[in-house]
Order: structure tokens, then sequence, then C-alpha cells
């Protein structure tokens, strides 16, 4: 037996742990979102962002990330070595982001209305001011996959490109999270107006019980294994990090987002209505790329796929 080996692994595994045991303290931040970026634009708590990239952009059609209302936008630049966002600046792309911010309760009034038909395009022309152009690629992550492509229905002039990544358009199937949201168990104007906001630990609870296993004990097993074995643990904690980072949903938004969507599935049926217009996915007019993940249990492929109909 190596006696000196064992004893480095024991060291190395220890400080690990250590280290794990003072980040879950709050004492050690694992630094996330380290690409420069600008803010173009401020409404409400609603940002637009452009980030800085490591020259000129090579590319002249802008893109636009538009996150969700859930967790924040920084997992798409998680880390320098582990970043969607600077893997765009260093391919030549002018990448901006628009980031709803973190809602208060004097937001709980706030409509998805409000956000895709007044936020989003004034963002756009935001955008173009700062000289990006009158094109631009779109990009929605999840649930801001969604308000892209209404916005991409509603407002088609200028969007060249839309990607919608795990983005849910077709509700009619989605899977466990369509039995919690059933109408005869979940009033979600009733838990809106009792909560004003709906707090993002609640939100992450309902995702995290999709797979309880995997969520409650499979990550603290993977965690323990890293760190006793004296592996690096910054990607980890990043990434639980931002798992964890949830951010509160305005109540009228999330009425809007169980009802309209999960409950009655207006999107792709053609009853919904923004800022009183009627939403016809036969609208969209840009170049269409849909991403989806063979495995995901948030929003399953067919939730994605309808969209390319």
């Amino acid at each position: 037996m190596d006696t000196a080996s064992n004893g480095h692994r024991a060291r190395t595994g220890a400080d690990a742990t250590t280290d794990w045991l003072r980040t879950g303290a709050g004492i050690m931040d694992v630094p996330t979102g380290l690409t420069p970026k600008d803010v173009v634009w401020t409404l409400n708590k609603t940002t637009l962002y452009r980030y800085r990239g490591p020259g000129p952009a090579r590319h002249r059609v802008p893109v636009l990330i538009v996150y969700g209302l859930i967790n924040k936008p920084y997992i798409l630049d998680l880390r320098p070595e582990n970043s969607f966002v600077g893997h765009l600046l260093g391919e030549g792309f002018d990448v901006f982001l628009l980031d709803w911010g973190e809602a208060g309760r004097e937001d709980a009034g706030l409509t998805l209305d409000e956000l895709v038909c007044e936020h989003l395009p004034k963002a756009v022309e935001r955008m173009r001011r700062a000289g990006a152009g009158p094109e631009y690629t779109l990009f929605g992550y999840c649930m801001g996959g969604t308000m892209a492509v209404i916005h991409a229905a509603l407002r088609p002039d200028g969007v060249r490109n839309l990607v919608a990544l795990t983005t849910p358009v077709d509700f009619s199937d989605p899977g466990v999270f369509g039995r919690w949201t059933d109408p005869r168990h979940l009033d979600a104007e009733a838990m809106a107006s009792a909560l004003g906001i709906v707090p993002g630990p609640l939100i992450d609870l309902a995702n995290r019980m999709i797979k309880p296993v995997a969520n409650f004990v499979t990550t603290p097993l993977v965690m323990w294994q890293r760190a006793l074995g004296g592996r690096d643990m910054t990607p980890w904690l990043a990434m639980q990090k931002w798992v964890n980072d949830t951010v509160p949903f305005p109540g009228a938004a999330f009425a809007q987002w169980i009802g309209s969507f999960y409950q009655r599935n207006e999107l792709t049926s053609g009853a919904l209505t923004m800022g009183g217009d009627r939403v016809d996915l036969a609208e969209v007019t840009a170049a269409l790329l849909v991403v989806t993940a063979a495995r995901d249990h948030l929003v399953p492929a067919g939730m994605s796929t309808p969209l390319i109909d």
C-alpha cells in the first residue's frame, strides 16, 4: 500500500469537500456569467445587454437571446470554458441578451402580454439603435423560446433566423407537468392571486419532483464522489449554483403561462392572443432551427417539434 499516495488523495478529497461545504454555506462563491457586457437599455426590471467580443463582429446579423422567467440566464455563460455566449462571440457574432430580471411584489400584475408585446419589441428597437442593423437572429431558450416564437409570429419583420432551443409550443402532452397543472387540481389564477408572485423555490421544487431520485439522491452522491476523488468541483458547483438560483414568477404571468399554455394549449390551437392580436404560427417567416434533447423530461421533444410543421 502506498501510504503517501493514499494520504495525498485523502488530503485532496478533504480540501475539495471543504470547498463544497464552504460554497453551500455561502462562504465561497463560484464566479459565473463572466463574459463582459454592457447595459444597452432597461425598462422596469427588464435589461438588454450587449456582450463584448474579442474583436469586431464578423457577421452583420446580430443574435438576440431571449430567456424565460425561470432561473437566471447565466446558464448560457456559465464559466469561461463552458459559455455558449463566449462561443458565439468567438465565432464573430454580435450578441445581445434580454434578461427579464428578478420580479418583486410590485410586479405581481406583470403579464406575458407586456413582456412579449411591449418590452421585447422595444428591446429590438434599442438593439437597432445601437447599430445592430435591421435584421437579427432571435434565439429563444425554453420558456424564452416560446416568447420568442410568439414575437416572431406577431412581428416577423426583421427576424431573419429563429432558433428555438428546447422550446415548448404544443402543450397537448406535456408529460408529468400536464398532470400537475390539470385544471381539476390547480387553479393558477387563485394561486397567483393569493401569492402575488410565485416563489422561485416553489417552482424549482416542482421541477425537481419530476425526477426526485435523480435530484435528491443521485446529485448529492455525484458531489461526494467528485469531492472525495479529489476532482475539480468548480464545474459541478457552477451548475448547482444556477440550478438553485431561482427567481420569483410574476403572478399574472404565471396564471397566463399555466392557463393559456399548459391547461388550454392555446398557442398551437390558434386561440392565443397577445396584446390584442391573435398569434398565428403560420406567420413565422424566419429561417427556423428547432433544437430538442432526447431525454429532456421538462420539455419533451414532442412539445417542440410541431413548430416545424
